[in-house]
């Protein structure tokens, strides 16, 4: 089973992409579980997102503890929240920043993108809030390799509830731009 856990913020769409990452495994035949976990509910308070892909039927419903893959939305989190927690040695973190991937220090590797910078050039949101989920999104389908940037795209298109083709878009070219160390 592939589990990966999302770190972001309300409103920056980290369930949702949960949901689309979940949507684009299933267009793909897997078997899939995706679902949040709130603390405070307001817009701005830390969020955190699970999705569950397996070729098999998954039958255990719990938080992820131990994932293959974290997605942090927000890097202002990194350091007020153990995004690493529980990481798998061989995992990965995906983080939007504009810094290099060499700048941090995790038990894993590190993978970044400026998925807001990406998010405000195609509208998503606005300036001052940017929605970076699909861009995050369509950095995960090239560094993970989980999921195509054709699945993930399609499930955009299915689950954008408007703004398709700009998120489509943004995800294509996150898909471009990711930074992997070293």
């Amino acid at each position: 089973m592939i589990e990966v856990r999302f770190h972001g913020r309300g409103g920056q769409g980290a369930v949702v992409a949960s949901q689309v990452l979940a949507e684009a495994a299933f267009l793909e035949g897997k078997d899939v579980q995706a679902f949040p976990f709130f603390g405070v509910e307001r817009r701005g308070a830390p969020v955190t997102a699970f999705t569950k892909i397996d070729e098999k039927k998954i039958l255990v419903k719990s938080q992820i503890y131990n994932p293959d893959y974290v997605v942090v939305l927000d890097d202002q989190l990194i350091g007020n929240v153990d995004v690493a927690s529980g990481i798998k040695p061989e995992g990965m973190i995906l983080i939007n920043t504009s810094r290099e991937p060499d700048s941090f220090d995790f038990p894993a590797k590190v993978v970044t993108v400026d998925a807001t910078s990406i998010a405000v050039d195609h509208r998503l949101g606005s300036k001052e809030s940017p929605i970076v989920n699909t861009s995050i999104l369509g950095a995960f389908s090239k560094a993970s390799g989980v999921v195509s940037i054709d699945s993930v795209i399609k499930a955009i298109k299915n689950k954008a509830p408007r703004k398709k083709e700009e998120n489509a878009t943004a995800a294509k070219v996150a898909y471009d731009s990711v930074i992997t160390e070293g």
